[in-house]
């Protein structure tokens, strides 16, 4: 009796409940095992925090029981189901990577490397596989808000030198940061700074990733081109802050992105506004800025960001908040965005998928 043929059969018939199509069609069902009337599954799903994902399961065991014969129980594994951005393009330059994703802004000053951190730390603690590219050649932070103070090694692969990312709470990481040393200027031309940036996606050994995120220059140049032009993005965020100045340019990074054929997956407003000790709110920055450019633009506005010194300081000591103190508001609120960005992701992907690519993974 084919009991995984059976398995497959059951869930074209059960919707994933975040991106309302059946769990087969997904390609979210990794593993199947039998042994003595038990089913194991492996079963991928978008939102892991699913608040009825109780009552899914024992839908699915329930099914499972009371159509395949000789079945008594089931024991269902739930992993983060990512789907992959399907190119020719990015399958020739990073060939084990699901998605690329561009976190910029329009400017400098509006906290986007501390974003991009604390997005990438809450990524992982979601159940992604997760790299980070310090694409900010002229003004890399990763290694410090990583803590990390080590350079790459080198290996060979079919003879060539690759290098190894550094990996930091699990996290893989590349920034021209871990190649220069400590309080070197790096003044390059922008040709150089954008061959950095190449070799940083093609010769690096980054294996099997869920995200990899690229923390951009602020602005509109050299680095924003070069990278759209050597892969094809999933996507980009754009971090903003709320007042009309830094919604100009973050307009400005919308419209780059637009211009290039990467779709913007969606608006950060950070430094929102900041809570008093009373637990009142002071807009510090003017109020409703993120909400507004994202309508204005029919893009997603994923989340804001209180301000709160805690951000800081763990950005200091190398831990991401969201690491450093899950507790704070802040890394709820990193763990929220990191949530919706997870789902938007993934509802973009589905139209790329075709008949041959809505198969079971066994």
């Amino acid at each position: 009796m084919d009991y995984i043929k059976q398995v497959e059969e059951i869930l074209k018939e059960v919707e994933e409940p975040i991106l309302k199509k059946s769990f087969a069609s997904l390609g979210f069902l990794k593993k199947v095992d039998f042994k003595e009337g038990e089913a194991k599954l492996e079963l991928g799903i978008s939102d892991l925090s699913y608040k009825e994902l109780y009552d899914l399961e024992n839908i699915i065991k329930e099914k499972i029981i009371s159509r395949i014969e000789g079945i008594k129980s089931v024991t269902i594994e739930w992993f983060l189901g990512v789907l992959e951005h399907k190119s020719k393009q990015k399958d020739f330059v990073l060939p084990d990577v699901k998605n690329t994703i561009a976190i910029a802004s329009g400017k400098g000053g509006v906290g986007k490397s501390t974003v991009a951190v604390n997005l990438a730390m809450a990524l992982k603690l979601h159940g992604a596989k997760v790299g980070l590219i310090d694409a900010d050649i002229y003004g890399p932070s990763i290694p410090i808000m990583f803590g990390v103070n080590e350079r790459p090694m080198v290996v060979n692969r079919d003879g060539k030198n690759k290098m190894l990312p550094v990996i930091k709470y699990d996290i893989k990481l590349m920034s021209i940061g871990f190649l220069m040393e400590e309080d070197t200027a790096v003044v390059w031309r922008g040709p150089m700074a954008s061959s950095a940036l190449k070799q940083f996606m093609s010769e690096v050994l980054w294996g099997e990733l869920d995200f990899l995120l690229f923390d951009m220059p602020p602005g509109t140049g050299d680095i924003q081109l070069t990278l759209s032009q050597t892969i094809p993005l999933t996507g980009a965020v754009i971090v903003t802050t709320p007042q009309d100045i830094a919604l100009a340019d973050a307009r400005k990074g919308h419209i780059m992105f637009e211009k290039v054929n990467v779709p913007t997956l969606g608006f950060i407003e950070n430094m929102s506004y900041y809570v008093r000790s009373d637990g009142s709110k002071d807009y510090i920055f003017g109020q409703g800025g993120g909400e507004r450019i994202s309508k204005e633009f029919n893009v997603p506005l994923l989340g804001e960001i209180a301000i709160d010194t805690s951000i800081r300081q763990a950005g200091d000591i190398g831990k991401p908040i969201v690491l450093a103190d899950p507790s704070t508001l802040a890394s709820k609120q990193f763990m929220e965005i990191s949530r919706n960005l997870i789902n938007t992701i993934n509802i973009k992907n589905i139209s790329s998928l075709n008949q041959s690519d809505l198969e079971i993974i066994i």
